[in-house]
């Protein structure tokens, strides 16, 4: 898990160029809308099987994306517009990242690759739905919910990316036309493939750990308080 306090530590390392940026007048939701932008050109690499370059802009997009609320902190503009839209471009964002893994490993022959990542987003996006339902209803206000469960947004980026540069590294080919593979034959599948497929499968299952942890902990918060309350 990653606590809270790791967090804040790690954001405080971006203060100064959350604050250089400010001084060039883009405000926190510009900083919101620029991450946004730069994970959309990692998914269309990665639709275009560009791999290592996807890879990359993708892990870039995630690192900005840090710097809008590091700002708006930093400079007192923190306001709840800000970190809905923080949460909605998150959100969408990852969307994309997936759906253009999906369109890269399909164009590429490779018939389990987007299986995988559907388990993957899927897992992703009930991890952010839990947490935000659990606030909702006001279980771990605040940050409280972000720091249960192994498979947060921060560790599936540093997974997924680094899987993308290490299978880049290993080598990830085309099925050809026509080939054995294509036509339900057996062919070795690459090493690249199946550290994507990895990755991808990591991402699923830590997600769905994360899920019940979560759970779990939103369960242990409602038996207290019906304990609590007065007879």
């Amino acid at each position: 898990m990653i606590s809270n306090e790791a967090r804040g530590r790690v954001k405080k390392l971006g203060e100064p160029m959350a604050l250089a940026l400010g001084r060039l007048g883009l405000t926190p939701n510009g900083l919101t809308l620029i991450g946004f932008g730069i994970t959309a050109v990692g998914a269309i690499l990665l639709a275009g099987q560009l791999w290592l370059a996807g890879g990359i802009v993708v892990f870039a997009g995630g690192v900005f994306d840090m710097f809008d609320g590091t700002l708006a902190r930093a400079t007192g503009r923190v306001s709840r517009f800000g970190a809905f839209m923080d949460s909605v471009f998150d959100r969408w964002g990852e969307a994309l990242v997936y759906v253009g893994l999906i369109a890269g490993l399909h164009a590429g022959g490779w018939v389990n690759g987007p299986t995988f990542a559907g388990a993957a987003m899927a897992g992703a996006f009930l991890v952010s739905y839990v947490r935000a339902k659990a606030e909702g209803l006001g279980f771990s206000p605040g940050t409280g919910m972000a720091a249960v469960g192994i498979m947060p947004r921060e560790v599936r980026l540093v997974i997924l990316c680094g899987g993308l540069v290490l299978a880049s590294l290993l080598g990830v080919d085309r099925v050809a036309p026509g080939s054995s593979f294509e036509n339900g034959g057996a062919a070795a599948v690459p090493a690249g493939i199946l550290v994507i497929e990895g990755a991808l499968a990591i991402i699923a299952l830590g997600a769905a750990l994360t899920i019940v942890q979560r759970v779990l902990h939103v369960r242990a918060q409602a038996s207290r308080e019906v304990s609590e309350r007065p007879s």
